[in-house]
C-alpha cells in the first residue's frame, strides 16, 4: 500500500513537472510573439512618421523595432530608406543588405535596392535585383521595378532599353505617373514634341504638377510654338517652384 502511494506521489510530482514545463514553454511563446508584435507596432509608427517627414522619430522608432525583432525585414528596408532621405549611404546600403539576406526573395527590398544599386553606379547589380522583381509571377505591382529599371537605363545611356521598360510598366498601370514622367522627358529629348505633350496631359490626370513636369512641359510648347502655354508653365513653375534648380536656371 505504501509502495503505491509512493508511486502516485511520484506520478503527481511527475505531472506538476511537466506542467511547469508547458507553463514555462507557453510564457516563452508568448514573449517572443509580443517582441514581434512590439517590433511590429515600432515599424507602422516609423514609416508614418518617416511619410510625415519627422525624419528623427521614425529613425528612432525604426531602431526600436529592430531591438525587438533584429530580422524584422520591414524595419531594415524602411530604415535603409530613411538613411537615403538623409545621405547617409553606407548606412543605407548596409540596411538594404541585411534586408535581403534576411528575405532574398521579398519584392520590396528587390525593389528599393535595386533602385539604390543603380542610383550609385551599381548598374549591373541593381538591374539584376529589379529583374528578379519585374519576373516574379507573385508580383502583382510590376510597374514599380519596371519603371526604375527604366531610369536605370536612362542614368547609363541606354535610352531605347529605357523607354521599353516605361512602355510595359504603363502596360501594367497606365496611370503610373513616374512612367508617364518619365516618357514625358524621354519624348522631349528626341524631339518627339506631340507625345511629350500627350504624356504630360496623361500624368495631370494622375498627379500634381512637379518642378519637372512643369519645365519639359513649357520647353514642349515652346517646340510646338504654343507661346501663351508655355509662358503659363513658366509662371507656374515660378511661383509654385521658385527654389527649383528649373525655376532658378530661368533667372539666368
Amino acid at each position: 500500500m505504501h509502495t503505491d502511494k509512493t508511486q502516485v506521489v511520484k506520478r503527481c510530482l511527475q505531472l506538476v513537472q511537466v506542467s511547469v514545463l508547458l507553463s514555462l514553454a507557453a510564457c516563452a511563446s508568448l514573449d517572443e510573439k509580443s517582441s514581434t508584435d512590439r517590433a511590429e507596432i515600432y515599424v507602422q509608427l516609423g514609416v508614418r512618421y518617416l511619410n510625415m517627414n519627422r525624419l528623427d522619430v521614425a529613425k528612432a522608432n525604426l531602431e526600436h523595432a529592430l531591438e525587438e525583432n533584429p530580422l524584422n525585414i520591414n524595419a531594415h528596408n524602411a530604415l535603409a530608406f530613411l538613411y537615403e532621405k538623409i545621405e547617409k549611404y553606407p548606412q543605407a546600403k548596409e540596411h538594404y543588405i541585411a534586408a535581403l539576406n534576411i528575405a532574398p526573395d521579398d519584392l520590396s527590398v528587390q525593389n528599393n535596392y535595386g533602385r539604390f544599386l543603380c542610383e550609385h553606379q551599381e548598374t549591373q547589380a541593381g538591374v539584376l535585383l529589379l529583374e528578379r522583381a519585374i519576373k516574379n509571377l507573385l508580383n502583382d505591382r510590376s510597374w514599380l521595378a519596371l519603371t526604375n529599371a527604366g531610369l536605370c537605363a536612362v542614368n547609363s545611356g541606354q535610352t531605347h532599353q529605357a523607354k521599353a521598360y516605361f512602355k510595359q510598366a504603363l502596360l501594367a498601370n497606365e496611370r503610373y505617373a513616374p512612367a508617364l514622367l518619365a516618357m514625358q522627358k524621354m519624348s522631349y529629348n528626341n524631339a518627339e514634341y506631340w507625345p511629350a505633350k500627350g504624356y504630360l496631359q496623361r500624368y495631370l490626370n494622375s498627379a500634381a504638377h512637379t518642378s519637372e513636369s512643369l519645365w519639359f512641359g513649357m520647353m514642349t510648347e515652346r517646340a510646338l510654338g504654343n507661346q501663351t502655354l508655355a509662358q503659363e508653365y513658366r509662371d507656374l513653375l515660378v511661383d509654385t517652384f521658385p527654389l527649383s534648380k528649373e525655376a532658378k536656371s530661368l533667372a539666368h
